[in-house]
């Protein structure tokens, strides 16, 4: 079988400094926004059009677990980790080939000495290659009536608490509220009363979980000790 070579067209940045607390679809986090910056080898020419559409397809790589390999089961999050599937049934970013594809919104163009798009909703790594980007076409990709398989049972999201929510800004609250609804802890650790940590947006957040809520025990900044 023929092996091929890709070259990645920019990277993607994003407030996901870690695996743990990043989004596990596109979209489920509408205030995580990032931007996808292009090699400078691209003109403006390259994206002429783009602005005429709100939505965009992104391949990337899964740079951090490309060299661990795959196993053709794998246990998926919405299923409690207890029930195993095809891998290439999932979302897995353990993968034959490590690509993942993920639907953003186009927030902002800017074409400088590099070209930019700003998209929120991304369930990115910050640092991301980007293999490629295309417009999502709505009259054609849009199928609301399709089967979704063992996804179709929505998960429940979790009640986000903040002991001091005043002393947080409006969109860093919102940012960590709507990631931690998502419960971002592994199925295997929902039982556990313990306390986990993770970092965002230049800020490290720890948080426990009583059943349906997570409350918020601190909020630090990377680069100070005030804590909210």
């Amino acid at each position: 079988m023929n092996t091929f070579s890709f070259t990645p067209i920019g990277i993607i940045h994003t407030p996901y400094p870690q695996k743990f607390g990043i989004a596990r679809q596109s979209g489920l986090v509408p205030a995580a926004t990032g931007v996808i910056e292009l090699d400078s080898s691209f003109s403006a020419n390259a994206i002429r059009g783009l602005d005429g559409f709100d939505y965009l397809w992104v391949q990337f790589v899964f740079h951090q677990t490309i060299n661990e390999g795959f196993s053709e089961l794998v246990r998926p999050p919405r299923l409690g980790g207890k029930i195993k599937q095809g891998v290439l049934a999932t979302r897995s970013p353990h993968r034959p080939n490590a690509i993942g594809l993920s639907l953003v919104k186009i927030e902002k163009i800017e074409c400088h000495s590099n070209i930019k798009i700003h998209v929120s909703g991304v369930d990115f790594l910050d640092g991301t290659p980007v293999l490629d980007i295309k417009p999502y076409l709505p009259h054609i990709e849009s199928k609301p009536d399709a089967k979704a398989g063992f996804t179709e049972n929505r998960r429940d999201v979790l009640k986000v608490v903040f002991r001091q929510p005043e002393k947080l800004d409006g969109t860093l609250k919102t940012l960590i509220e709507q990631t931690i609804a998502q419960d971002p802890r592994p199925a295997h650790q929902h039982h556990l009363d313990k306390e986990f940590v993770f970092d965002i947006a230049e800020h490290t957040v720890r948080f426990v979980c009583d059943n349906h809520t997570a409350s918020i025990i601190s909020v630090t900044t990377k680069t100070a000790t005030n804590t909210a």
